[in-house]
């Protein structure tokens, strides 16, 4: 981590129970960043905090460091059954409630805290059976949390803390009405620490951390723009005909040693990937319908370097911490200018570098204004040089278009005609 992204507090200045203290020695934590040197000392105080800060900037380790020092100074009274966890830590997507996860087991080597992962797509025995033997900290997605505590396998009346994470994409993927009943059957605010941590504070997040939390405190950790200041941003006008071949010149003439290509649709993630295979470039594509452990697989593979080449949807716009990400490039131009800042937020990182390149094709170029707006710039334009449209080889042949299609039609938002009469995202999380 650079040491212009950090602030001058270490953790060992903060009064933190000594077995924690190790687990973050061990982890590699000396210094805090500013949103965790911001933010930590208030939760310490047990005070509810609605926490705004760019993506890439700590607040995972914030939150876990506040939940695991609160239980430690708070023990479980004898009357708590096995089925009651103590925190309850809510994540939007499958990849950032694994990541939370992760970052919390490498805070915990010495603390004998019980952690538990819950989340759609896989392992549903296994999950059940965590919650039945009991955990301390629960962290997943509402979808599968709130299957899971209907079906009465856990309760939520011995918690002690709480975390919405990515509170503005919670409400993006229509959680926020399970958020809202999960909350409810909880103690109340005055007897539970609250945490609330989005990119954007917009009126929506505020009013959520008002009505559920005991007055919290704001803290936004601000940089001179939107987007991290050290990522260079270009976009090339292109017409839908020109975005392949410049895709393929731009690897062939670029040292992208480790990027991601964001597309708008499954269909566009397809196409990309068959063409780069096509090509010569190893890549992985990531999608809402890729089987729950192949995309663990994909993400591990991406990040230990065996992937350079990463086609995702939105699914992997947030809560993706993968180092060293040297590009990100926009094939589609996404339809939110919020969406847009996540999405190059995988790029410089902790202070480092990176670069995000945009192709403003003839279907999503008239989306670039609200960005620029939003960004507070205007974007660096570069002229598509001919001499880069070289023709492409041919792509492969998909692997799903051999599989016969069957079930229900599936939307371009992985959601089946019968999903889409009921209630938005409700068990797919």
């Amino acid at each position: 981590m650079s040491d212009t992204h950090l602030s001058d507090t270490r953790f060992t200045d903060l009064p933190l129970v000594e077995t924690l203290q190790q687990g973050i020695k061990e982890a590699g934590y000396e210094f805090c960043t500013p949103i965790q040197a911001k933010t930590i000392p208030l939760l310490l105080e047990n005070k509810d905090l609605a926490g705004q800060a760019q993506t890439g900037t700590g607040k995972t380790v914030a939150f876990l460091v506040a939940c695991m020092d609160n239980l430690l100074k708070q023990p479980a009274p004898e009357s708590r059954k096995a089925n009651q966890p103590r925190t309850l830590i809510l994540a939007p997507t499958r990849e950032l409630a694994v990541q939370i996860h992760k970052d919390a087991v490498a805070l915990n080597g010495h603390t004998g805290l019980k952690l538990g992962l819950i989340y759609g797509g896989t392992d549903y025995d296994k999950q059940r059976q965590q919650l039945v033997d009991g955990v301390d900290i629960l962290i997943g997605t509402p979808g599968r949390i709130i299957d899971f505590f209907k079906q009465k396998v856990f309760d939520l009346r011995a918690i002690q803390s709480t975390v919405m994470d990515e509170a503005d994409r919670m409400f993006d993927l229509g959680f926020i009405n399970d958020i809202r009943f999960l909350l409810r059957r909880m103690p109340d605010p005055d007897k539970r620490l609250n945490m609330l941590f989005s990119a954007t504070m917009s009126h929506r997040v505020t009013e959520l951390a008002y009505e559920h939390m005991n007055n919290p405190t704001v803290v936004a950790v601000e940089t001179e723009s939107v987007t991290a200041d050290k990522v260079e941003q270009v976009v090339y006008y292109t017409a839908n005909n020109e975005k392949i071949p410049l895709l393929i010149s731009l690897f062939k003439q670029l040292d992208l040693t480790r990027t991601i290509i964001f597309v708008n649709t499954k269909r566009a993630a397809d196409t990309v990937w068959c063409y780069l295979e096509g090509n010569g470039l190893k890549s992985g594509l990531l999608s809402g319908d890729i089987p729950q452990k192949k995309r663990q697989s994909l993400l591990a593979g991406f990040q230990q370097g065996e992937l350079p080449i990463l086609v995702a949807t939105d699914v992997a716009a947030r809560g993706l911490h993968i180092p060293e990400i040297s590009h990100v490039i926009n094939f589609d131009l996404p339809q939110n200018a919020e969406d847009y800042v996540h999405r190059i937020g995988r790029t410089a990182r902790a202070g480092a570098s990176g670069m995000a390149i945009s192709f403003a094709c003839e279907d999503y170029s008239f989306y670039l204004p609200e960005i620029e707006t939003y960004i507070g710039k205007k974007i660096t334009s570069e002229v598509v040089d001919p001499a880069l449209l070289i023709e492409p080889a041919p792509p492969i042949k998909s692997p799903r278009s051999e599989k016969p299609r069957s079930g229900p039609r599936r939307h371009q938002d992985g959601k089946s005609s019968n999903q889409r009469a009921r209630r938005p995202s409700r068990h797919k999380s």
